[in-house]
């Protein structure tokens, strides 16, 4: 069945917005107790300099500071301060600063970042948790987007909208301004540290921005996979992402009830050392369970007593079709259907194209593979094959509403793109697995002490 037959592209896309900045943080990047000498003795010179200006000059200076940023960020004054109290550690022993000196010596360890200049993709989709509004028949959904901009830094924002009766999809405006989240905990742990993050409620959930906040997320927090999870009655929106420190990899764990508030965790064991993680939207037989790849190559389904632990594994799938020869990963969480758990997969093929298929497997036992597709239903189009990184389409997670699957999409890592998917003739367009002998791949057990393996790609 040709994917024409079930897929409808919509035209609906959401592009990068160079306009749109956040303030951060400007020159000394550690704690102010991790500076090194030299750090330290610049940022002391700045704060003599501003000292050397009589009042009515720095008072001055301010009201131009705030005039040239005016319009651009919400609570500008107030970073200012923080800021500067963020540095005091830092300081030599100087005289009491006045507020406006306050004020601008934090301006000038700030600086404005275009967070999604250079690209906005990869997104995933959850309902909504405030559902007021919502069009009848429909829903509100959130959608998470990796936003990257100048050096290749992704951080996480957010979109809203909704979906009508009939699969249609909108996108609320973007708001102008944005800002990022405020560190309120961070704790220690031998693997790295947990921290949480949280909004202040005003303004619109566009302009949340998380970006790194530990030595691990440094250089990006990568590939975010949202699913709304059940939990004992009540739901908590959680995701896998990938944190990237320049050099290497891991595997974290962000969740939220509310997106005001977030926590964010490391992610261990054998087989939480690979890029590609994705939830299970509730347990199976009272564990955690997830899809992931730990070989650069092959799809396991893996299980975890506390959510943070994940070891051993089952080998699920491998590359069958010339679409994935290079390997095959997951395109978020898995969708559960009254014929089984609905799982979107990539594959990459001849001159890395990057391509989105299925696979079918049992409810009960998702380590049986009942039906996979033998040709992926999204693959760029002509329009769709230029941009940051060429020739891909991909997606961190897909929701169903209805009897339709709505379908976020990334386009050659640049743009997002929407689409939905009639189930019926989705699962129709599979390819059973006993239909031809070694169409699917064999469960095989894995030790659960298996030596971690390379990071790959994406």
């Amino acid at each position: 069945m040709s994917q024409r037959t079930f897929l409808n592209r919509q035209a609906l896309y959401l592009r990068p917005d160079p306009a749109r900045v956040v303030v951060r943080r400007f020159g000394p990047q550690a704690e102010p107790s991790d500076l090194s000498h030299t750090d330290k003795l610049r940022a002391n010179h700045i704060v003599d300099r501003v000292l050397s200006l009589d009042p009515a000059t720095a008072e001055n200076l301010l009201t131009e500071v705030l005039e040239n940023f005016k319009g651009r960020h919400r609570n500008l004054l107030e970073r200012f301060e923080a800021r500067a109290n963020e540095m005091e550690e830092a300081f030599e022993t100087h005289r009491e600063f006045t507020q406006v000196q306050r004020r601008l010596v934090g301006s000038y360890f700030l600086h404005e970042y275009s967070f999604e200049a250079a690209a906005l993709f990869n997104p995933s989709i959850v309902s909504h948790p405030d559902q007021s509004g919502a069009p009848e028949g429909g829903l509100r959904f959130v959608l998470s987007v990796r936003a990257v901009g100048e050096g290749h830094i992704s951080s996480l924002t957010f979109r809203s909208g909704s979906i009508a009766n009939d699969g249609s999809v909108s996108v609320d405006p973007t708001s102008r301004l944005a800002s990022i989240a405020t560190l309120r905990n961070r704790m220690a742990r031998l693997d790295g540290e947990d921290v949480e993050v949280v909004f202040s409620p005003d303004g619109d959930i566009s302009e949340r921005v998380i970006f790194p906040v530990t030595a691990s997320q440094s250089n990006g927090i990568e590939d975010a996979r949202f699913v709304a999870f059940d939990e004992d009655g009540r739901t908590v929106f959680r995701a896998t992402y990938t944190a990237y420190n320049g050099k290497g990899i891991r595997s974290e764990l962000i969740e939220t009830s509310d997106f005001l508030s977030f926590r964010m965790s490391p992610l261990r064991g054998s087989a939480a050392v690979n890029k590609g993680m994705a939830l299970f939207p509730r347990k199976i037989g009272g564990r955690y369970a997830m899809i992931a790849r730990q070989d650069s190559e092959n799809l396991y389904l893996i299980y975890s007593d506390d959510l943070f632990t994940w070891d051993g594994g089952v080998a699920l799938l491998k590359p069958q079709f010339p679409w994935e020869f290079i390997q095959i990963g997951t395109c978020g969480s898995p969708i559960e259907l009254d014929e089984g758990w609905l799982l979107l997969t990539h594959g990459v093929g001849p001159v890395r194209k990057y391509s989105i298929g299925a696979v079918l497997l049992d409810k009960a036992d998702p380590s049986k593979v009942l039906a996979r597709s033998r040709e992926p239903f999204v693959r760029p189009e002509p329009s769709e094959r230029e941009g940051y990184v060429p020739n891909v389409v991909y997606t961190c997670g897909a929701m169903r509403h209805g009897d339709q699957i709505i379908l976020p999409y990334a386009v050659s890592d640049t743009f997002c793109n929407f689409a939905t998917i009639r189930i019926a003739a989705l699962l129709q367009s599979m390819e059973r697995c006993d239909a031809r002998p070694g169409a699917c791949y064999e469960a095989e057990r894995l030790p659960a002490d298996q030596a971690a393996l390379e990071s790959d790609t994406r």
